[in-house]
């Protein structure tokens, strides 16, 4: 039988199984929150906290991503 896991929310420190709440692993980094309210509340602090250029760099490449992306869902709109 295979054992569950645990994870301690680094925002508000409760316990969630995998399987629940939300897991990001980059750069050899593990954050675990366990609800997008956590989660919400962790992002909007890093957010505040990154260095401005790079926050911009980011921002940018992003919002042109989501741009795209909703360009291409109006146009399968459009049939």
């Amino acid at each position: 039988m295979a054992r569950t896991r645990y994870y301690t929310c680094l925002v508000c420190g409760k316990k969630f199984p995998e399987g629940q709440g939300i897991v990001i692993r980059r750069a050899g980094v593990e954050l675990a929150f366990h609800s997008k309210a956590c989660f919400t509340r962790f992002c909007k602090l890093f957010l505040e906290r990154i260095e401005e250029k790079e926050f911009k760099r980011v921002a940018r490449e992003l919002m042109k991503e989501f741009e795209e992306l909703q360009k291409q869902r109006m146009k399968q709109k459009v049939i």
